[in-house]
């Protein structure tokens, strides 16, 4: 603006740029008010036109909403007018003055009334005036107000404007020029013959639909089953319209009908011929059939899920799949039970899944179906896949042969059972046989064939029930109540009901030297390797229990025995790294004959115990119970998972003549889900009903864990330790989780409350591991502080006091003498010799290089 200045006409004249643009926003005010319904009109009209609306109505409809709305964009144009008044300069005068603190403007265009030929008052008259120049000289130019919600409270002028842009976007220009057409009448005699066209290809293409009009003649390619629709306008017979894609021979219109309509079933020709007519020929793109191909071969988990793995493919979308499962009778050893035929072949089909969102038109998946329930278990099968795209073309896969994969049954007399069922399910000619083989295994149960008496009862219970029904005649609703008895009871057999820690550690290695020698899957295998990792610990967990408080309370000393070898958890878990190593190189037969010297070499560990067995302290029934609660959130955790699958493919169990038994990992020990979420229990009752929990019953199951977790978090000890501490933060994590994970499932948010049992049960894992670490802390502590007989409840193959701390301990309790330190010497030597005889095994030479190594 220059140089400062306080003369009032100076300052009022450098505002003039100023006031010009504040007028001219206030002229915008104004336009925006009186005018903003006309152009919110014009714009919803042109819209509307370039969206083609007017296209789809009737000639005498488009002239009354015509009609209509130029009276209405004359009435609020008129209305408009009335209101409009051209702000003045004087009003932009007051509206920047008005902006400035004590209005200076006004000011510089006062005059002193009295005092003037006063010299103190004109020197006060100066200074305010050059006060108020000042501040005239911040002056800016002031913004309009162009808000209208007090005028428009409903936002019609942004619906306007929205419409606009998708007309922008997704209408075409071209379609105002049609307008035009609206003058000549019906006869369109004036503006003479038009045309208009449209292709609309099939939905499930995706692709958009093509304005004809802006499409240049020549070539031109469209799918098979695009909708062409062509409107001729103006005299009939001016225009008329020649097509060879349709292929039609009946009910033909005539070639001058004001509308064509008609389908791309070939390549051809379209040509409007006449007045600015235009010609096309058309190349038609066939819809390709789709195909499915597998990936690989039918693999078997831990759980006895088949996992099938293939891929499909169409030029546009996937639908729909199934797969086709037929018993492959030309392949199947037909002996014993299965030389009868059978009741029924039908095929079984379970629906593919398809993947939930992305992309459908190439892509791989995954079958997962439970068939280990179905009479055709492990017995040679045809698997053929199918998939349909949108049109309704199939396509088929080469046939598989393999045998149906299941769950794999190690123990003896479970597989025996599994037999019988099978026999049974197979055809009830088969009855009286599998009536009289279990009345020969139930013959002499002294003999130890089953290993539990509840056992032996239930097998001689189905036994009666199949003897009556084979007598009296059975239904098909009392074989499958037979054979659903006779699975719960295989599952009770090999899961079994371990309370006690050898016993299971026994049968975990049983089970998998069964697993080596039948050559069960690699994933099968790891999975029992697993559990006996987790049956050993649990094992030398009870040991160190009993260890500690038969040392404390009976104070009798046990020797062991000369052949007896101690071995801490360290060397038992080198010992199972070196089988699972021998099992994953591929050498069965050297893990196999590693198994039975770990075998051997736990049998003749023994730990020295007072008299009688003792209470469990607070801590292992603390442990014991957060151990229960572990297993029932992860069986909790696996039903929300399968009913969150079949939220979204219901169908994907069809075609099983049983439920989906045989997941382990219930509420509690023993027991077992069946597909649908209801537990199976030792009692074999399961849930009669068969349908998956609602998501209500799981959060009360949830609510329940959530209490049961914390009951065992007041009996926790280690209190004011650091594990301990540790080990209640973590518990106190979980159960924070396990609130959360209640809430999604009474939200039916299935997949939150996944995630956050996840971290439920990973914070009591780690709670279990600090219990653990404090609970050794407080056993080291009772050890070193307690009497000389507790830490010598067993010795070394030297003879040499355990102690508190580990196998070698202290050197107290050895025998005096020159002959003590001979047979020490000799000792040696004899391990010397043998840890150098190369016949023996790796894993015997390893233990016995360690006993050098410390003594």
């Amino acid at each position: 603006m220059g140089e400062p200045t306080t003369d009032p006409k100076k300052v009022l004249k450098r505002l003039g740029v100023v006031l010009a643009l504040t007028r001219l926003g206030m002229v915008a005010e104004t336009i925006s008010r009186c005018f903003w319904p006309l152009w919110s009109l014009m714009f919803a009209t042109l819209a509307a036109v370039m969206l083609g609306v007017h296209e789809t109505l009737s000639l005498e409809a488009l002239w009354t909403i015509g009609v209509a709305i130029g009276a209405a964009g004359l009435a609020l144009f008129v209305r408009g007018v009335r209101r409009f008044v051209l702000p003045s300069s004087d009003d932009a005068f007051n509206r920047l003055d008005s902006t400035l603190p004590g209005r200076p403007l006004h000011a510089l265009q006062d005059q002193t009334a009295v005092g003037g030929a006063d010299a103190g008052t004109r020197a006060l008259w100066e200074a305010h005036q050059k006060r108020m120049a000042q501040q005239a000289e911040k002056a800016r130019p002031v913004e309009p107000d162009l808000r209208l919600q007090h005028l428009d409270p409903f936002g019609l002028r942004h619906l306007a404007l929205l419409a606009l842009a998708m007309g922008l976007l997704f209408g075409s220009v071209a379609r105002v020029s049609s307008l035009g057409d609206l003058q000549t009448g019906p006869a369109g005699v004036v503006g003479g013959p038009s045309w208009e066209g449209w292709v609309e290809p099939p939905a499930y293409t995706g692709k958009p639909a093509l304005y004809l009009a802006d499409l240049p003649a020549g070539e031109l390619e469209l799918s098979e089953g695009s909708r062409v629709l062509i409107r001729l306008y103006g005299e009939v017979g001016a225009l008329t319209v020649s097509e060879t894609v349709s292929g039609r021979t009946e009910d033909i219109p005539s070639a001058a009908a004001p509308e064509q309509e008609f389908v791309i079933n070939q390549s051809g020709e379209v040509s409007i011929l006449g007045e600015n007519g235009r010609s096309w020929a058309i190349s038609m793109l066939p819809d390709a059939a789709p195909s499915v191909t597998f990936v690989g071969g039918a693999d078997v988990s831990g759980r006895g899920e088949m996992s099938l793995p293939f891929a499909a493919e169409d030029d546009y979308e996937v639908v729909s799949g199934t797969a086709t499962i037929a018993l492959d009778l030309q392949e199947l050893d037909r002996r014993y039970g299965l030389a009868v035929n059978p009741e029924t072949v039908v095929p079984v089909t379970v629906e593919l899944p398809l993947p939930i969102a992305g992309d459908r038109s190439e892509f791989e998946e995954t079958l997962i179906e439970d068939f280990s329930p179905h009479v055709w278990a492990h017995l040679p099968v045809l698997i053929t896949l199918e998939v349909e795209d949108a049109k309704g073309l199939t396509g088929l896969s080469d046939t598989l042969k393999t045998e149906l994969p299941a769950r794999r049954f190690f123990d003896p007399m479970a597989a025996a059972v599994i037999e019988l069922r099978r026999d049974l399910l197979w055809s009830r000619e088969n009855a009286a046989r599998v009536a009289q083989l279990m009345r020969a295994i139930s013959h002499r149960p002294e003999d130890g064939v089953f290993d539990e008496e509840t056992n032996y009862l239930r097998f001689r219970m189905i036994l009666r029930r199949l003897e009556n029904m084979t007598a009296y005649g059975q239904t098909d609703e009392q074989r499958d109540e037979l054979a659903q008895a006779l699975w719960d009871l295989a599952m009770l057999v090999e899961e079994g009901d371990l309370g006690d820690a050898l016993e299971r550690m026994e049968r975990a290695r049983d089970r998998l030297a069964e697993a080596i020698k039948n050559g069960a899957s690699d994933e099968e295998i790891a999975r029992l390797m697993q559990e006996l990792r987790e049956a050993t610990q649990d094992y030398m967990r009870e040991l160190a229990r009993r260890n500690m408080e038969d040392g404390g309370e009976s104070g009798e000393q046990q020797q062991l025995s000369e052949n007896t070898m101690m071995l801490n958890q360290d060397d038992l878990q080198r010992m199972m790294d070196r089988i699972q190593e021998l099992m994953e190189q591929g050498r069965m037969a050297e893990a196999l004959q590693a198994l039975e010297e770990f075998q051997e070499m736990m049998e003749n560990m023994q730990v020295a115990q007072g008299g009688g067995e003792g209470q469990q302290s607070p801590g292992e029934q603390a442990m014991e119970g957060l151990a229960e609660t572990l297993r029932e959130q992860q069986g909790l955790s696996d039903e929300a998972f399968r009913e969150l699958q079949e939220q979204f493919n219901p169908n994907a169990n069809r075609g099983q003549s049983q439920g989906n038994e045989g997941y382990s990992g219930g509420e509690g020990r023993g027991q077992s889900h069946d597909g649908t979420g209801q537990g199976t229990g030792q009692d074999g009752q399961d849930g009669e009903s068969g349908q998956s929990p609602s998501p209500g019953t799981l959060a009360e199951r949830q609510q329940a864990l959530r209490q049961q977790l914390e009951n065992l978090q007041g009996q926790m000890p280690g209190r004011g330790t650091p594990e301990g501490d540790a080990a209640a933060e973590a518990l106190g994590q979980a159960g924070e989780s396990m609130d959360q994970a209640e809430d999604s499932l009474r939200g039916d948010n299935l997949a939150d409350a996944i995630d956050q049992q996840a971290q439920a049960m990973e914070a009591m894992r780690e709670g279990m591991r600090n219990l653990g670490e404090a609970m050794a802390q407080q056993q080291e502590g009772q050890g070193e502080q307690g009497s000389e007989q507790a830490r010598g409840n067993a010795s070394d193959p030297l003879g040499r006091s355990r102690g508190a701390r580990g196998p070698a301990g202290t050197e107290e309790g050895l025998l005096q003498g020159e002959d003590v330190y001979r047979e020490a010497r000799e000792l040696l030597d004899e391990i010397r010799r043998r840890a150098g005889e190369t016949e023996r095994p790796e894993i015997e030479r390893n233990y016995l290089r360690r006993l050098l190594d410390r003594f």
